[in-house]
């Protein structure tokens, strides 16, 4: 398919800016997209349904509030299983193209060997999503009208709030399902969320400790990097040398949302409460030193 030859079906990217951006981070949520494209639909068997079980769903809105602390958030409209951005561009399984890759496609990652590239290959539950192989040009169509866009968004955010704060912290939004072995924690009981930051390359280690803190700090069992440790986003991104910190944070979706019928419940305007507060301290937090900040159980008192 010749990538000029058909209608982008819609904005592939939404940017949620705050009234003034009042501190040093940067919101992204590359997976909460459910925009089901019509031709889309038409190349797999599978039902929408079964499509959005593999969403982060709700996660956009579930940071929204932070834009009121005065913190820009970037949303991918598209669903995670048409495009995933939080991956290498060319990061796909070549059995699924009729015709040649590049040459520095990535075709042998982790994540391609579990069906989960650039352009998934199976659902959540590891049903194929295609009904046959699609062409390369399919492929480059979705790479330009919706991974490119997305990521020139992310980064038009990032260097615009380095350029104004002398440093940028990016969180990375993400959510894990209940019932997986990570949120179900074991044996020692469920784990609420994931922070990864790429086993300590992606962003200071005050700010992950100070995160991990705050959340332990609130009644949240939270854990680092396992099994969790950051995707292409964290990976490409964090570079806290130049003062860009990538924090990627796994919500357990039971604090939120109702699983089997894709919906919030009561939680959900309380986790987004507290997030709005986490967002704003991760904002405050002086990187260099790993102090929990005073102001939170000050602020805790006063509630």
């Amino acid at each position: 398919m010749d990538p000029s030859a058909a209608a982008q079906p819609v904005p592939p990217v939404d940017v949620v800016r705050p009234p003034a951006q009042t501190l040093p981070v940067v919101l992204a949520s590359p997976h909460s997209g459910a925009a089901y494209a019509p031709d889309f639909l038409g190349l797999t068997h599978l039902d929408v349904g079964v499509l959005r079980r593999s969403e982060d769903a709700f996660v956009d809105e579930l940071f929204g509030p932070a834009a009121r602390v005065g913190v820009p958030l970037v949303r991918a409209l598209f669903p995670r299983s048409f495009v995933d951005a939080n991956r290498e561009p060319y990061e796909v399984d070549a059995a699924m193209f009729e015709g040649a890759l590049p040459g520095s496609a990535n075709t042998r990652s982790p994540r391609v060997a579990a069906g989960l590239g650039c352009l998934p290959r199976v659902a959540f539950d590891g049903q194929p999503l295609y009904r046959r192989r699609l062409p390369v040009a399919e492929l480059e169509r979705r790479l330009a009208w919706y991974y490119r866009p997305y990521h020139a968004a992310l980064r038009k955010l990032l260097d615009e709030t380095l350029e104004r704060f002398g440093h940028c912290i990016l969180v990375d939004c993400h959510s894990m399902p209940s019932n997986s072995p990570v949120g179900l924690g074991g044996k020692g009981g469920r784990v609420d969320f994931v922070l990864g930051d790429n086993h300590g390359a992606a962003c200071a280690p005050a700010l992950t400790h100070m995160t991990e803190r705050w959340l332990h700090h609130h009644g949240y069992r939270a854990v680092r990097n396992q099994p969790y440790a950051g995707g292409f986003t964290t990976q490409h991104y964090g570079a806290p040398i130049q003062g860009v910190h990538v924090l990627q944070v796994e919500i357990n979706r039971a604090l939120y949302m109702d699983e089997a019928a894709l919906s919030p419940h009561a939680g959900f305007a309380i986790l987004a409460r507290r997030l709005a507060e986490l967002v704003e301290d991760v904002g405050r937090t002086t990187l260099g030193h790993s102090a929990f900040p005073p102001w939170i159980a000050a602020r805790d008192a006063a509630e």
